[in-house]
């Protein structure tokens, strides 16, 4: 019988906000898969759940595994554990006799465990028994941040997964790098290529429309579209709608940007609408690394290329102006006008300077009117998740300015 697989999420992937509020850091895009689809490519394995904080305990998401508790996890049967910030190399083998922890380059990654023997909690710090060590190839991220700027480097790295099948009659091609277009995609006449500097890839059901420049390395997803305008270095998940200028950015999935605007250097969550010219600053007058706001925490992001982090179905009005390092929370609301900056807590309403809490119930009804658009229902389960979501962050919500 094979082993079961679970991903967890240590202390330091529960601090990857604003996302680790409303999902599991495995289901973050990363190239042209997410962090949980590479662990199973490499394991041979489908991931069966994520160990999660105890405010992701009821989230859920079309075939994607649910979030579970450590302590509450019977030691039934083999079980391999990953974290969910690791990223394989090369396929991991299995052949163990006794607990052993994977050793990744910079310390433990995982371990895998025989029946009986129970997760060590502690591991979730850090702190893991004195088991023997086994060796394996691959990426720890440190934070969202390096996960951005890494991308482009991981959709090269994969693109020999996708065949290259010729460019589209009336396509331009630039440079002599991989163009893989699924039989069952769409580029238009007009449309630039450029790959110059890696592969464009565009996956099943995808539609380039002209005119659009794609600059590679970059991925679109299954079912997006690309509305027109300029998308470099760029990931984009499934059924996304992009216009204007995106550079260096990871979309999730299901998000809306069909207006002129630029987003750069950022990573954009599920669900997410930016109203027509949203605008985010990616570089600092300055030129120093940008520096960004987690709460009541400051971290140096080591960047000078920086842009904003967007958490699960947040929405800018017309003319939103986003600064340098900016991280919004999920579920927020916001209009246009003033430069955004800072860190904007869940679930927060209004614009910069003047932020309320959001209701929930408003919320709710709203996402569901959004995801019904795509035909995705907002379940019951998933409208448990978001009211526990809501109220795990309203300590992040009490300082708001009204």
């Amino acid at each position: 019988m094979s082993p079961r697989l679970l991903l967890y999420d240590d202390a330091v992937a529960r601090e990857w906000q604003p996302f680790a509020a409303t999902r599991p850091i495995g289901e973050l895009l990363f190239g042209t898969a997410t962090l949980r689809e590479r662990a199973e490519a490499c394991l041979g394995l489908v991931c069966e759940a994520h160990v999660a904080s105890t405010s992701l305990r009821h989230f859920e998401e079309p075939d994607t595994p649910p979030c579970t508790i450590t302590t509450a996890e019977e030691p039934c049967g083999e079980r391999v554990y990953l974290s969910s910030r690791f990223v394989p190399d090369d396929q991991i083998a299995l052949d163990f006799e006794e607990p052993t922890v994977l050793l990744g380059q910079a310390g433990p990654v995982g371990a895998w465990l025989p029946d009986g023997e129970p997760f060590p909690v502690a591991a979730l710090a850090g702190l893991w028994p004195s088991w023997p060590r086994s060796r394996v190839r691959g990426t720890v991220l440190g934070s969202v941040w390096e996960l951005i700027a890494s991308n482009p480097g991981r959709v090269i790295a994969d693109a020999h997964r996708f065949p290259e099948r010729g460019v589209p009659s009336g396509v331009h091609r630039l440079g002599i790098g991989r163009v893989a277009v699924s039989t069952d995609s769409e580029v238009e006449p007009g449309v630039v290529l450029d790959t110059t500097g890696g592969p464009v890839i565009v996956d099943a059901g995808a539609r380039v429309q002209a005119p659009c420049r794609v600059v590679g390395p970059a991925y679109l997803g299954t079912g997006s579209v690309l509305l027109g305008g300029i998308v470099a270095h760029t990931s984009i998940g499934p059924a996304c709608r992009v216009h204007g200028e995106v550079r260096t950015t990871v979309m999730l999935g299901f998000s809306n940007k069909a207006h002129e605007g630029y987003v750069g250097h950022s990573l954009v969550g599920r669900w997410v609408n930016l109203g027509a010219m949203t605008t985010n600053s990616d570089l600092k007058n300055t030129y120093r690394t940008v520096r960004a706001d987690v709460g009541s925490q400051t971290i140096d992001t080591g960047l000078t290329k920086a842009g904003c982090l967007v958490g699960d179905h947040v929405r800018t009005g017309i003319g939103t102006l986003i600064n340098t390092g900016t991280l919004i929370g999920a579920g927020t609301s916001m209009s246009g006008g003033d430069l955004v900056s800072g860190w904007i807590p869940p679930f927060s309403w209004g614009a910069a300077g003047a932020w309320a809490e959001h209701d929930i119930e408003r919320f709710i009804d709203t996402a569901a009117r959004v995801m019904g658009r795509r035909q995705v229902a907002l379940t019951s389960r998933m409208r448990r998740h978001y009211r526990t979501v809501f109220a795990a962050t309203a300590p992040s919500r009490s300082e708001l300015e009204r």
